[in-house]
């Protein structure tokens, strides 16, 4: 099975990040074609520190507690969650008994997992470290019963590392639970990178797409070269729902104010003169997704791919 290792493969126009966490390649090549100038240090860091994410993941809570419960946590379990942001899944896994770990890319959005674990109650047994997925070299082999990463190691820049180091830490017997955007699919989170695709600078030889983590046979084989046999991963589609307290054109003025790629696309379109196009672009998509029939509320779904990975 050959692996997609860019958009035009994927049959989707992306820019390089999604709603979120951890990686280094996508969103550091857009910051290079920004700035060509000169080297990129730490630019996916950059990109999510210079953000809120806070306030997009306040619309994620409750289906991110609804995916925790379905991963078969019981008190006295280890967690690592991988690409955290700010607790969405460490948390509830935390409420359920487990002692977890939060491991994310950008420092600022790790002290603000560890504000949340504390106003929570559960500082001693939830706590938020500063991390790479693709190298876990400082966690000790064998050391979690459930790894959990929603929509956060997809990011990292090496698939076949980080599928690596997510089965080197998870015990045998244990098991793995991603959740993944889907290249392609017309539900709101991949339309919001299409549009934002349209804004920003392409991208440079090599890239490789965060959305091949949507492709079950991309799954298979990652997984598969870190010694786990087709027969233990399951792949399925699932709904992730955003459930956001203001109108759809609030939501996607947040997305714009607040959500790192999305503010560098901004910023692209503003040099080009078209910063009123993009919003615009925005606010109808949302107001299209939107499912609320009230006033004043955005609830709007997104298909991904829920893998689950069984470690012996």
């Amino acid at each position: 099975m050959a692996i997609a290792t860019d958009d035009r493969n994927l049959g989707l126009e992306i820019p390089g990040a999604a709603i979120r966490a951890g990686g280094d390649v996508q969103p550091a090549a857009r910051a290079q074609a920004l700035h060509p100038g000169g080297p990129v240090t730490n630019a996916n860091k950059a990109l999510w520190e210079k953000g809120d994410f806070g306030r997009i993941a306040v619309s994620m809570r409750e289906s991110g507690e609804d995916l925790v419960r379905q991963a078969g946590i019981v008190p006295g379990m280890d967690v690592l969650d991988l690409g955290c942001g700010d607790g969405t899944t460490a948390i509830p896994a935390a409420k359920l008994g487990a002692r977890v770990l939060g491991v994310d890319i950008a420092p600022r959005i790790v002290e603000a997992g560890n504000r949340r674990a504390a106003q929570a109650g559960f500082s001693s047994t939830c706590r938020f470290i500063e991390g790479d997925a693709c190298d876990l070299g400082s966690l000790e082999n064998k050391s979690f019963d459930r790894v959990i990463s929603i929509f956060g190691a997809m990011f990292a820049p090496k698939p076949y590392d980080v599928a690596r180091e997510m089965v080197r830490v998870t015990r045998p017997g244990g098991r793995i639970l991603m959740g993944n955007w889907i290249p392609n699919d017309p539900t709101l989170v991949a339309q919001i990178l299409k549009v934002c695709s349209t804004y920003l600078p392409p991208p440079p030889e090599g890239f490789v797409s965060p959305m091949g983590w949507g492709v079950p046979a991309n799954v298979i084989e990652r997984f598969g070269g870190a010694g786990i046999a087709w027969e233990g991963i399951t792949c399925e589609r699932d709904t992730y729902v955003f459930d956001f307290d203001g109108t759809p054109a609030d939501f996607a003025c947040t997305f714009l104010q607040f959500y790192g790629p999305t503010m560098s696309a901004l910023e692209a379109a503003g040099k080009d003169g078209r910063g009123d196009a993009l919003r615009s672009e925005l606010v109808a998509l949302f107001e299209r997704h939107n499912q609320c029939q009230y006033p004043g509320r955005t609830l709007a779904s997104a298909v991904f791919l829920k893998v689950t990975v069984e470690v012996n």
